[in-house]
C-alpha cells in the first residue's frame, strides 16, 4: 500500500494503490487464481449467518439476485526507473459471489470477518471484497459525471457516486476456476474485462454512446473503511458536452440505479465528494492526485 494523507485511521478511505500518470490497458494485467478466493471463517456460527442473511433479504426482496464476482486479493506494482510513477500494475483476482458480499462485507457484524493484521489482505481474507469500479468522466467542456443513487441500488442508497459497477465474470465466461483453462488466456481476457466493463458502466448508466468515450485510463485502487470495499478508479474522457449528455440520460439503460445526473465544475465536485461512500471519496483523491501529477 502506498502511503498517503489518506490512511489515517479515521479516514473514511484508504488508497490502495495510486497511478497518477494513468494506466493504459497494456500496462496493467492480472493473475487469476483458486488462491485469491475467500477463506471461509472458522466460526461456524458466523458463516453460516452468511446464509441466514441472505435467505432473509431474498425474501423481501424481488430485484435481490446472486451472481459471480472477481475477487480482490492484493496487487503489485512496478515503477518507471529512478522514479515514484507506475510503471505497471497486475491486480490478483479470485472468485466470489454477492450471495457472499451481502452476508459478509454488508453483513452487519462485517467486523467480526476481520482479523487483525497490518497486510490489507491478511486482514480481509475472510470477506467477499468483490472489486467494484468508478469512472470519473470529463466532459467536452470541462466538467465531471456525478449520480445520485436511487432508493433501489444495495450499497448506499441517496448518496452521490461516480458512475460505476462491477467486472463481471459472466462477460469472459468464467462461471468457476478450472485446472485444464489456458491461464495466459484467462487472465488476458480478464484484463481486458476490467477496462471494457467501466466503459459498459457508463454507457448503461449515463446513457451516452460507446464511440463518445476515450479509452478508460487506470488511476488506482480505493478501499473503504466501512465494510472494506475495493474499487478500481478509471479516468474516461467524453467528448460529449454537458447539455447533449443530460439529455441522453434520461434515456440511459440502467437510470433506475440512480434518481439524478449532476454535470459539475471541479469547484463544486470537492464538496460532493464529501456525500460519497469512502471507496468513491477515495476516487474523487485519486483524481486530484492525477491533475496535480498534470500541472
Amino acid at each position: 500500500m502506498q502511503p498517503n494523507a489518506a490512511d489515517d485511521s479515521a479516514s473514511p478511505f484508504k488508497l490502495l494503490l495510486s497511478c497518477p500518470s494513468g494506466l493504459y490497458p497494456s500496462q496493467v494485467s492480472v493473475v487469476f487464481d483458486a488462491s485469491f478466493d475467500r477463506i471461509p471463517h472458522p466460526d461456524v456460527q458466523l458463516e453460516n449467518s452468511i446464509s441466514e442473511i441472505w435467505n432473509r433479504k431474498s425474501q423481501h426482496s424481488s430485484l435481490l439476485f446472486n451472481g459471480s464476482k472477481f475477487r480482490y486479493a492484493g496487487h503489485s506494482s512496478s515503477n518507471v526507473a529512478d522514479s515514484s510513477q507506475v510503471a505497471s500494475a497486475c491486480l490478483h483476482l479470485g472468485l466470489t459471489d454477492y450471495r457472499t458480499f451481502v452476508g459478509t462485507n454488508l453483513n452487519p457484524m462485517w467486523e467480526k470477518f476481520i482479523v487483525e493484521s497490518q497486510d490489507e489482505c491478511s486482514r480481509c481474507q475472510h470477506t467477499s471484497n468483490p472489486l467494484g469500479n468508478g469512472a470519473v468522466v470529463e466532459t467536452s467542456d470541462k466538467r465531471i459525471l456525478v449520480l445520485q443513487r436511487s432508493n433501489n441500488v444495495g450499497e448506499f442508497p441517496g448518496h452521490f457516486v461516480f458512475p460505476g459497477g462491477h467486472p463481471e465474470p459472466g462477460e469472459v465466461g468464467i462461471t468457476a476456476h478450472q485446472s485444464n483453462q489456458d491461464t495466459e488466456l484467462i487472465n488476458k481476457m480478464i484484463s481486458q474485462e476490467m477496462f471494457d466493463s467501466i466503459s459498459r458502466e457508463v454507457v448503461e448508466e449515463i446513457g451516452v454512446p460507446a464511440e463518445s468515450l476515450c479509452t478508460p485510463i487506470f488511476i488506482g485502487l480505493s478501499l473503504r473503511a466501512i465494510n472494506v470495499r475495493p474499487a478500481a478508479f478509471f479516468f474516461i474522457k467524453c467528448n460529449l458536452p454537458s447539455e447533449e449528455i443530460q439529455q441522453l440520460y434520461s434515456s440511459a439503460k440502467d437510470a433506475y440505479e440512480s434518481t439524478q445526473l449532476y454535470i459539475v465544475p471541479m469547484s463544486e465536485l470537492e464538496s460532493m465528494a464529501s456525500n460519497m461512500p469512502g471507496c468513491h471519496q477515495g476516487g474523487y483523491a485519486l483524481y486530484k492526485l492525477m491533475l496535480d501529477a498534470m500541472k
